[in-house]
C-alpha cells in the first residue's frame, strides 16, 4: 500500500481545509518545500499535492512551489487541482509530475480525459470527491446528481493510474474514512483505488491496509495535528 503524506497549498503555504470549505483553513507551514522534504527525510517515497488556488481561479497557481518541490526533493509527486484543460494537465507532466489527477474535467468532458489518457498512458488519475455518493466538482462548491459508482462505469477501462477517492463529509474530520463505499469502488474496478478523506489514526491505517483492494491512502490533517506519528505511518509504506 502507498502512503501519500499531502501537502495542500494556498499562496504558497501549506494549508488544510476543513469538509473543503475554504473558510474553515488552518495554515501549516509556510514552506511547503520543507515540509515536503521533512516527509521524505522519514522514508516516504510518494506525496500527494493539491493546488487550492488553481481550483478557484484559472489564473493563479502554486506551480512554482510544485516546481521546487519536485526539484529539492526525490519524492514521486502526483498534483491536482485545477487541471480542466489539456494545457493545463500537460503544464503539470511538464514539472516532472509522477501523475496528474483531473477531477471536474474528468466528469465534465470524457472525451477530453478520453485522449489525455491515452496520450499519457498511466500518468493521469482521476479524482473523485463525493459526497453522500454523488460526485461534486469545482473545489467541492459544485453538488452533482452523478453516482461516484454510475461514472466509474465510463472510466474503468481507461489506461489511468488511479482513482483517488474522497469522502468530502469525511475529509479534515479525523472521523476515520468511508470504507465501505472505498472498497466498494476499489472492488467494482481494474484501476488502483486510493482512499482519501478522514483518516484520524494508526487503526485507521491498519483497516485500508487489511484491504487489499485499496492500493493507497492520502493522509493529511491526522499528520499536522499530531494524531499520527510519522514514523509509525512510514511503516506501512509497502
Amino acid at each position: 500500500m502507498i502512503i501519500y503524506p499531502a501537502i495542500d497549498l494556498q499562496d504558497g503555504k501549506c494549508v488544510r481545509l476543513t469538509k473543503g470549505d475554504f473558510e474553515q483553513q488552518t495554515v501549516y507551514s509556510r514552506s511547503p518545500i520543507e515540509q515536503a522534504k521533512a516527509f521524505e527525510d522519514k522514508g516516504f517515497e510518494f506525496l500527494h499535492v493539491v493546488d487550492l488556488d488553481r481550483t478557484i481561479h484559472k489564473e493563479k497557481s502554486n506551480l512554482k512551489t510544485i516546481k521546487e518541490i519536485i526539484q529539492s526533493t526525490g519524492l514521486k509527486v502526483q498534483v491536482g487541482g485545477g487541471l480542466r484543460t489539456k494545457d493545463t494537465v500537460e503544464e503539470v507532466i511538464d514539472l516532472g509530475v509522477e501523475n496528474a489527477v483531473m477531477g471536474t474535467a474528468a466528469v465534465n468532458d470524457p472525451d477530453l480525459l478520453i485522449e489525455i489518457s491515452q496520450k499519457y498512458k498511466n500518468k493521469i488519475s482521476v479524482g473523485l470527491d463525493v459526497r453522500d455518493k454523488m460526485i461534486a466538482l469545482k473545489g467541492w462548491k459544485d453538488q452533482t446528481e452523478i453516482s461516484c459508482f454510475d461514472f466509474l462505469e465510463t472510466i474503468k477501462n481507461l489506461p489511468l493510474k488511479s482513482i483517488i477517492f474522497t469522502d468530502i463529509n469525511k475529509d479534515g474530520m479525523k472521523q476515520g474514512i468511508n470504507i465501505e463505499d472505498t472498497l466498494k469502488m476499489a472492488e467494482s474496478s481494474n484501476i488502483p483505488v486510493t482512499a482519501s478523506g478522514g483518516v484520524s489514526s494508526i487503526d485507521d491505517i491498519k483497516l485500508i491496509k487489511s484491504k487489499k483492494k485499496i492500493s493507497g491512502v492520502v493522509v493529511g490533517k491526522a499528520i499536522y495535528d499530531g494524531l499520527i506519528d510519522l514514523n509509525e505511518l512510514v511503516k506501512f509504506n509497502a
